[in-house]
């Protein structure tokens, strides 16, 4: 089951509410008529339980239920700590 869940990494952009975290996903596309590269940039709130993430940290998050109306992912692991 856990395989079928999506999972993004990003950067943290935002750690100032209780147990949540604003995560940037940064994707790059090429636009089919004009050859270019796109960067798209989705920003999407996951849960942090032990407040562990902080601002600029790369994080893995996985999509999970409804915590909030907006919190639908949550921390998976921290990848790499700001310095």
């Amino acid at each position: 089951m856990e395989s079928t869940r999506k999972n993004f990494t990003g950067v943290v952009v935002s750690d100032k509410n209780d147990k949540t975290i604003v995560v940037a996903i940064h994707t790059r596309r090429l636009n089919p008529l004009y050859k270019k590269y796109v960067t798209k940039i989705k920003k999407v709130k996951a849960h942090d339980e032990n407040n562990d993430a902080k601002v600029g940290d790369t994080v893995r998050v996985v999509e999970c239920r409804h915590i909030s109306k907006d919190k639908c992912w949550r921390l998976d692991q921290i990848v790499e700590r700001a310095k």
